[in-house]
C-alpha cells in the first residue's frame, strides 16, 4: 500500500517514511524522523528527531514523541530515540530523547502497550512486551526489562530498575528496584512485595514447577527470617531453575537496593 499523509499534516522533507505509513490529520513529523513500514500515526501527534520508529507501530494521537529531554543539563546536544516494532502507543503519551550523560539515547523495544498519558523520560531503557498502564511515569534513566506491568498512576524513580515480568500495582511510588516475577505495591518508602505474580505467570504459560520454584525462593529470601546473604548462599548451593537464577542475579546486581 502507498504511504498516506493527510493534507493537514506537516512532514519535513528530511523525514523518511517507509511504504504503507499513515500520517493522520494535523500531525507534525520533524526532520531526522524515520518511520518504518505499516506504522500509523494518529491525529495531532508530534514526532521530533532524531527518532526511529520500527514497523507496524500504532500511535493513536495527541502524543509527543522524540522531543527534547526535560533535564537541566541538556544543552541541545545530539540525542536520539529508538522505538522497535509492533508497539501500541495510546493518546497523550510523551517519550523523550536521551542525554549526553547516559549515551544520548532513549530506547523502547517491541510489542509494548503504552497506555494513555504515560511518560517515558530521557535515557530510559524499556524492553519488550511490557504494559505501562494509564499515566504511569518513568523518570530519567529507568530500566524496564521484558514482560513487566507498571500499574496506572505509578511512578518509578530515576535510575531504578523494573525486573523481568515484575508487577507494580497501581498508584505505587517505586524508589528502589522492583524485583522480577514479584508483585510490588505501595507508596514512597513504604512499598512492599506481595509474593510471586502467580496469575501473570500462569497467563504466560509458566508451569506449576517453575512457579513453585519461584515461590520457594521468595519464601527463603524474604519470609524465613534469614539474612539476605545467608538466603542467597543457600539458594546458590541448590539446583536453580532459570527463573530463580534471573531473580538472584537481579538482587545481586542491584545498585539502589530493592523493594522487599
Amino acid at each position: 500500500m502507498k504511504t498516506q499523509v493527510h493534507s493537514t499534516a506537516q512532514v519535513s522533507s528530511r523525514a523518511k517514511l517507509a511504504e504503507d505509513v499513515e500520517i493522520g490529520p494535523f500531525s507534525l513529523i520533524g526532520p531526522e524522523v524515520e518511520i518504518g513500514p505499516g506504522t500509523r500515526i494518529g491525529p495531532h501527534s508530534v514526532i521530533q528527531g532524531p527518532t526511529t520508529l520500527g514497523a507496524r507501530n500504532h500511535i493513536y494521537g495527541q502524543s509527543s514523541i522524540g522531543t527534547d529531554p526535560q533535564d537541566l543539563k541538556y544543552r541541545g546536544e545530539a540525542s536520539i530515540l529508538r522505538i522497535g516494532d509492533d508497539n501500541r502507543i495510546r493518546e497523550f503519551v510523551t517519550i523523550h530523547r536521551g542525554t549526553e550523560v547516559a549515551g544520548n539515547e532513549t530506547v523502547v523495544g517491541s510489542g509494548n502497550l503504552i497506555m494513555t498519558g504515560v511518560h517515558i523520560a530521557h535515557d530510559c531503557r524499556v524492553g519488550d512486551d511490557n504494559i505501562l498502564a494509564n499515566s504511569a511515569t518513568l523518570a530519567g534513566h529507568v530500566e524496564v526489562s521484558d514482560g513487566a506491568t507498571v500499574g496506572a498512576f505509578s511512578g518509578v524513580h530515576q535510575f531504578c530498575r523494573v525486573g523481568y515480568r515484575a508487577f507494580i500495582g497501581g498508584y505505587s511510588v517505586i524508589t528502589r528496584d522492583a524485583l522480577p516475577f514479584i508483585k510490588t505495591v505501595g507508596e514512597r518508602g513504604e512499598a512492599k512485595t506481595f509474593g510471586i505474580n502467580t496469575i501473570g505467570l500462569e497467563r504466560s504459560d509458566y508451569s506449576s514447577q517453575q512457579i513453585g520454584a519461584l515461590k520457594e525462593a521468595y519464601r527463603l529470601l524474604f519470609r524465613k527470617g534469614l539474612r539476605l546473604s545467608e538466603a542467597l548462599q543457600q539458594l546458590r548451593a541448590s539446583s536453580l531453575t532459570d527463573e530463580v537464577e534471573v531473580l538472584l542475579d537481579f538482587i545481586e546486581s542491584s545498585q539502589r537496593g530493592f523493594v522487599h
